[in-house]
């Protein structure tokens, strides 16, 4: 059911990118159209970006009388200091910025916006996470589109500085490429529900308020004020064309904090708007299960996992009673989800690079490769499923940034890593080990000279978590 969702938010795509816009848009040549933006920059601890990314806000291009920047800095480390200094010597220069800091961190980020909100004078509210660097015209390619007073979020795609550092930004890259192509110009597109990514969009001031304002009982508070604002009817525009360059996590660790996150916000979130979903009334019935299937997005992990750990003792019983062959050559079929799957995603790559043979070839590596260490995450991605599920609080994990292109080969002595290896990579290890056997499995079942359907799935299972165990020992070196 999700890769048939996915095919049909394909074919949005495909549709959409026939289409012209005919939005009204704001003509900022005239002063009595421009509106009054706040720039909301929530940061914890950004010893190694802070001072890129104010320098970077420092330069967007809109009239000064009508733009307010609110570092909301939670930091606990001596960053406060510098921060302060930096805004000093801003807001020397005229610029509108502010330096507001709390003494509990309540509601983590959700909280930090929530109380810069009172203050905030602009009509709209644009907010990046402290690795985001938008280019100076970002706010004249952006906040023109809210002359339609039914937009309540301008959201624009995430580029990535690093993307070719390793392996594993290669993949992260890859898969928020096909989110920010596929999925949310696919739903957006025919008035499917959409999330404002938490950083690179503006949201209409009245539109958080009207959707009950930022709530922190989730850790994905994006996507709980997203639905929230969509269920009270207002419209999300999405720019694909508009980029938002940031920095994908360089250590393992950094992205297991991510992804938990993510994928445990996910859950959360389906049990908090699932219910609203469904009963609303102004939806139509594939918005819905579109809702469903996107707040669901995350239990996929789960979904791998089960089947992963099923699959080897499904071959022994698949040959050792011939009777049930019938059924399992019937469940083959399913594998037709990996062949949509690679042909919705090979158009997001074709977008992203290109196409041409020498590109598909690069594509197959890369689709397997992404989807073998996906699978590899699929252990910690369902435990952060199964505790958003049941309602297990946990603390908002920031992720660590790093600045590549100031302190370059000394990323390692980055002070936010954290220097304690994850409790489930010995997990990990052996599941590497059981996917092993899965494989020489293969050679043995049976009285046919063995059966090797499942290899090429137990040998992206073995690659996969192989990877992310030797992954979380290394980068602790």
């Amino acid at each position: 059911m999700y890769a048939l969702a996915q095919l049909n938010l394909l074919f949005n795509y495909l549709s959409a990118r026939k289409k012209t816009s005919n939005d009204p848009i704001f003509d900022l040549s005239n002063p009595d159209e421009i509106p009054y933006v706040t720039i909301q920059l929530p940061v914890y601890n950004e010893a190694y970006v802070m001072e890129r990314l104010l320098d970077n806000i420092a330069l967007l291009e809109y009239p000064r009388e009508k733009l307010e920047i609110q570092v909301l800095d939670d930091s606990t480390d001596d960053t406060v200091i510098a921060t302060a200094q930096h805004i000093e010597r801003l807001a020397s220069t005229g610029l509108d910025i502010k330096h507001i800091t709390r003494q509990i961190r309540t509601g983590y980020k959700a909280g930090a916006l929530k109380e810069g909100l009172v203050d905030a004078k602009g009509e709209f509210i644009a907010i990046f996470d402290a690795d985001f660097l938008p280019q100076k015209d970002w706010l004249k390619k952006t906040i023109i589109y809210f002359k339609n007073p039914e937009i309540g979020v301008v959201q624009t795609r995430w580029g990535h500085l690093n993307r070719d550092f390793s392996i594993l930004t290669q993949i992260q890259a890859f898969a928020l490429d096909a989110h920010f192509t596929l999925e949310q110009v696919g739903r957006n597109s025919k008035g499917h529900f959409i999330n404002f990514n938490g950083t690179a969009g503006i949201w209409r001031k009245e539109t958080i308020i009207d959707a009950g304002n930022w709530e922190g009982d989730t850790l994905t508070e994006d996507l709980d004020l997203s639905y929230r604002a969509q269920l009270k009817n207002w419209k999300f525009k999405y720019l694909e064309e508009v980029t938002t360059p940031a920095e994908l996590p360089i250590v393992i660790s950094a992205a297991r904090s991510q992804q938990f996150r993510w994928n445990k916000g996910g859950a959360e979130n389906f049990r908090k708007m699932f219910k609203r979903v469904v009963s609303s009334d102004h939806l139509n019935f594939k918005t819905k299960i579109h809702g469903i299937l996107h707040l669901l997005n995350s239990t996929m992990f789960l979904n791998v996992l089960i089947v992963g750990l099923l699959s080897i003792p499904m071959l022994y019983i698949k040959n050792e009673y011939a009777h049930l062959k019938v059924y399992f050559i019937v469940m083959s079929f399913f594998v037709i989800s990996t062949i949509i799957f690679f042909v919705c995603y090979w158009y997001m790559y074709k977008n992203t690079y290109g196409g041409g043979f020498k590109n598909f070839i690069s594509y197959i590596g890369m689709f397997f490769t992404f989807f073998s260490i996906a699978m590899g995450f699929s252990l910690h991605n369902s435990i952060a499923v199964i505790e958003g599920h049941i309602g297990k609080p946990s603390e908002f994990v920031r992720t660590p940034k790093f600045n590549l292109s100031a302190v370059g080969a000394n990323w390692k002595k980055n002070k936010y890593l954290k220097k304690n290896i994850n409790k489930n990579v010995i997990i990990e290890g052996i599941l590497m080990l059981y996917f092993a056997f899965g494989m020489y499995s293969a050679l043995i079942v049976g009285d046919q000279g063995g059966d090797f359907g499942l290899f090429p799935f137990h040998l992206m299972l073995f690659i996969g978590f192989g990877f992310v165990f030797i992954r979380s020992i290394t980068d602790k070196q």
